[in-house]
């Protein structure tokens, strides 16, 4: 099953949209731009999942090709004006919380085609999506940082178990202490989404393909 050509739409959404207030800003464009773009591609958004005995609600599935998309929007603070619509983007900060977050929606997407599958479904490939304009996500950090196994820079290849290093805080791992299994390798590569004028105003976005 072919799927989605995810960097067709993300290429369209950008001439419209090239930058969203929030990440559920991204969730409903994305989404809109597949429904309204694609024959007989029906969305749904936040649909429900039990995996692992825990209940989870996906950003985006396609329900006619088993396709399941995760979505991050993690941004520095920017305030721009684009078509006569002010945009203030708040600083999310915390890289590490959100490189560990990015991962674990690979995992769900991971997770949730292992299940459809088992259960002779449908299951298109799926992707775990990371639009940003914060470079600290796409360039490489510290060899000692405790969030190495997690670094998302170009070139990175993610595979096998991702834990914290050794000497990350309590503070830290709060809550994001589970390691991650991944079923196979990702070798990241980063896409230019918007070049916009104010810095930090460029924007890259990530998508990761499960298959």
């Amino acid at each position: 099953m072919a799927g989605l050509d995810i960097h067709g739409v993300m290429a369209e959404l950008a001439e419209e949209r090239p930058i969203f207030h929030s990440e559920a800003d991204f969730q409903f464009a994305l989404a809109w731009r597949i429904a309204t773009t694609r024959p007989n591609c029906e969305v749904r958004l936040e649909k429900p999942f039990s995996l692992c005995g825990k209940r989870m609600h996906l950003d985006i599935w396609l329900p006619m090709s088993g396709t399941a998309i995760e979505l991050k929007y993690r941004t520095r603070s920017l305030c721009i004006e684009r078509n006569g619509e002010e945009f203030a983007l708040k600083s999310h900060e915390a890289q590490d919380h959100g490189r560990y977050d990015f991962i674990a929606d690979i995992v769900r997407v991971e997770r949730i085609r292992a299940k459809r599958r088992a259960a002779g479904s449908a299951s298109a490939p799926g992707y775990a999506i990371l639009l940003t304009n914060d470079h600290l996500y796409w360039r490489p950090g510290k060899d000692d940082a405790a969030d190495k196994a997690f670094h998302l820079h170009e070139g990175q290849v993610l595979n096998h178990t991702l834990t914290w290093a050794t000497h990350a805080s309590s503070a830290t791992t709060k809550g994001r202490d589970e390691p991650f299994e991944l079923r196979r390798s990702y070798e990241l590569r980063w896409k230019p989404y918007s070049p916009l004028e104010n810095e930090p105003g460029e924007f890259r976005y990530l998508a990761v393909k499960v298959e």
